[in-house]
């Protein structure tokens, strides 16, 4: 059985991590050292248009094609491999279970037969995993224990099984990629209390991952349809360039910030109607994560957003996190995951452009150093 979840911050074998996002596949592997990590080998490839679509793999011959590829001309041999699938594929929710449930297969069995509660979709089509977390007291003040149940459509994780397999390739370890992030900033969240929440925001290529985060652990989570292609979609159009799935242009800009709102108007109305048209988007973006946060809060009492994090390969676009912070009066910062894990690493292994899209890839890195 490959695993879903399978203790959050657990380590298994020497092997490699691999992330497979729409844009790009990355594969990393990292070395244990006496104290902290070393990155011995990193390699990233641009993915062509039409192997991946919707979060899901849709041409799973060609990708398989690139895995192999990839890996021989790198002359990587790994017998432990772990990977990761999209938040958006997978259903997450905190179950509170009978306190006296501490046998496993009791536990196991009291799941299986609960999931479908939990579940949008047809327990018999899920793939169903979970992690103890601590103990709780209900509403009527009785002891429970509190279980992280997560949950796939088996034909995504067949697909992402199946790949592998005609790659000729083993999977050990299939996780949701927030877990993997979570595993690359654990540091940060452990500065935050019980009653402080912590948003994770992961600008990927065709949407935004928001997970609410309170104690390590994942509360609730929404897709949000706007990534840095639709970014570099509204600039390409608003300059009247040919479109392109290359957002490496967006490194490179800088979002206006201004002190008030006219300022604001005033910067996007003037000489560069490809930062007004970035501006609008994430403006949007800014609009969509207020909503989550909105909601998540009227389901809970006591907690405040004590912070958000920004990740992913969106997060690189320059004053981004002061842009929002104004916008939603939340602490903001990015985070650089390198930085964030204080990882060794040769200063041409990876190109600086890339650092902040690394969050999944080293976090399953983690997983198999």
């Amino acid at each position: 059985m490959v695993n879903l979840v399978k203790n959050l911050f657990a380590k298994s074998k020497k092997g490699i991590g691999i992330e497979i996002a729409p844009d790009r596949v990355n594969v990393i592997q990292l070395q244990k050292l006496r104290q902290g990590f070393k990155i011995n080998q990193f390699f990233s490839e641009e993915v062509p248009e039409g192997i991946f679509h919707d979060g899901q793999i849709v041409d799973q011959p060609a990708m398989a094609e690139m895995l192999d590829r990839i890996l021989a001309e790198n002359k990587i041999k790994a017998k432990n491999i772990a990977t990761a699938i999209p938040g958006r594929e997978a259903v997450i929710r905190l179950v509170p279970v009978p306190a006296e449930l501490n046998d496993e297969h009791e536990l196991r069995d009291y799941i299986n037969q609960e999931a479908g509660l939990y579940l949008p979709f047809p327990r018999e089509e899920a793939d169903v995993d979970y992690q103890r977390l601590g103990s709780v007291l209900d509403e009527d003040g009785i002891e429970k224990m509190q279980v992280v149940l997560v949950a796939t459509r088996k034909e995504i994780t067949d697909s992402y099984i199946s790949t592998f397999q005609e790659a000729g390739l083993s999977l050990d370890i299939i996780e949701v990629s927030s877990f993997a992030l979570l595993r690359t900033i654990r540091d940060k969240l452990q500065q935050f209390t019980s009653s402080e929440a912590a948003v994770l925001a992961d600008l990927e290529f065709d949407s935004t991952e928001i997970a609410v985060v309170v104690d390590g652990v994942p509360q609730f989570s929404r897709t949000i349809a706007i990534g840095t292609f639709q970014i570099q979609s509204a600039l390409s159009q608003a300059m009247n360039l040919p479109p392109s799935r290359n957002t490496e242009l967006l490194q490179g800009m800088t979002i206006p910030v201004a002190t008030n709102d006219a300022m604001g108007m005033a910067t996007m109305g003037g000489t560069n109607p490809g930062t007004a048209a970035m501006v609008r988007v994430l403006g949007e973006l800014a609009d969509e994560i207020r909503r989550s946060i909105d909601f998540y809060l009227n389901q809970s009492d006591g907690l405040e957003i004590a912070q958000l994090f920004l990740v992913g390969p969106g997060s690189a676009i320059g004053q981004l996190d002061e842009f929002l912070m104004q916008r939603l009066s939340v602490p903001t910062s990015t985070v650089d995951p390198v930085e964030s894990l204080a990882v060794q690493v040769d200063e041409d292994l990876i190109p600086p452009n890339l650092r902040s899209s690394l969050g999944v890839v080293l976090g399953l890195g983690l997983r198999e150093a």
